[in-house]
């Protein structure tokens, strides 16, 4: 079987793509998801807001030893407060531009630098340029601009995802991808809108932490850290919806967590299927297993290459499209039942 898809315009030679996570925070790490048959990396995310929150603790700490809130010692000079922002920001990206540089010379298959983007910042621009240039095959933006946010518009909000798309596309030349949430008012207008954009991918959909509580300690603590195969649904079924209605390609994101999960992807039309936490869960050989997996159903029903069945599911290509939108919810939900108290 004929396991290579095209992704942005890169070749690869299967659909799963480890996503950004702690699995493809080293070059080791790396090298065995590629050696498992990961068709490309995405590496893990450089965050904006580790920079600021480090520099925060420093501020802390300078305004204890110092007393003065604009101005330190640093390395027996004395220099403004902000240099120390500036040196912190070069040492992260100096950091992962060794983690791109390191994972290229390791590995055949594309590796992607990923930026999150929780809000936003000219660094951007700069890290996208740097890690160009340190030899990254793409760049996935993972944007998300919290709804917590009451100061902007959802405009506004939207509005930077258009903004940030135009600049860094037109500052780098490697295929740029946006990694989006599902938390827009018109969502299907939104992505075909950022399709046009000039990024040659979207992935659907980013996930993010969700607080629980501990009753015993009266404590917020972090819950479903991992995605669970019923998470699936969500991008499943936007993935079908927007197949051939984007001008760039669509890869698959959350819930995916074995073979079964790939093939519906594709064959809701997506060109790739991004994997994290069930790599945690099993490891980087479990790549190689969803491979023969998928490899086995295409034999079983005479598939030669993924493009034979990709798409056939998808909203467009359906024999009943409206079975992807909510009206078909009455056809299961909306009878009289009786009801016994």
């Amino acid at each position: 079987m004929d396991l290579t898809t095209s992704y942005m315009g890169m070749e690869l030679t299967s659909p799963i793509i480890a996503g950004s996570s702690g699995m493809t925070g080293s070059m080791d790490q790396v090298k065995r998801l590629a050696e498992n048959g990961a068709g490309a990396v995405v590496l893990k995310s450089i965050f904006e807001e580790e920079v600021m929150n480090e520099y925060a603790d420093f501020i802390k700490t300078a305004r204890v030893q110092y007393g003065d809130p604009q101005y330190f010692d640093y390395d027996g000079q004395r220099s403004p407060i902000e240099y120390y922002d500036y040196v912190l920001r070069e040492e992260n990206l100096k950091k992962y531009i060794e983690l791109v540089e390191a994972s290229k010379a390791a590995v055949t298959i594309p590796v992607m630098a990923s930026i999150n983007c929780f809000f936003y910042s000219v660094e951007w621009l700069s890290y996208a340029v740097n890690l160009e240039k340190a030899g990254a095959d793409g760049l996935e933006l993972n944007m998300f601009f919290p709804p917590t946010d009451f100061e902007h518009s959802r405009e506004e909000k939207e509005a930077l995802y258009f903004k940030i798309a135009k600049q860094v596309t037109q500052a780098v030349s490697i295929p740029v991808a946006l990694k989006i949430s599902p938390y827009f008012t018109d969502l299907g207008p939104m992505i075909q809108r950022l399709s046009k954009t000039g990024i040659k991918g979207i992935v659907l959909f980013n996930r993010f932490f969700s607080p629980d509580f501990d009753l015993d300690k009266l404590e917020v603590k972090p819950s479903f850290v991992f995605s669970t195969p019923s998470d699936l649904a969500l991008s499943l079924r936007w993935v079908a919806v927007m197949a051939n209605k984007v001008d760039c390609h669509l890869a698959a994101s959350t819930g995916v967590h074995d073979a079964a999960a790939v093939i519906k992807q594709l064959l809701a039309g997506a060109h790739a299927v991004q994997v994290a936490s069930c790599l945690y869960k099993n490891g980087p050989k479990y790549i190689r297993e969803m491979l023969d997996g998928v490899e086995a159903w295409m034999t079983g029903r005479r598939y030669r290459t993924l493009s034979d069945f990709r798409g056939k599911l998808s909203q467009e290509r359906s024999a009943d499209p409206a079975v992807y939108e909510r009206a078909q919810f009455m056809r299961y939900f909306g009878g009289k039942k009786n009801v016994t108290l």
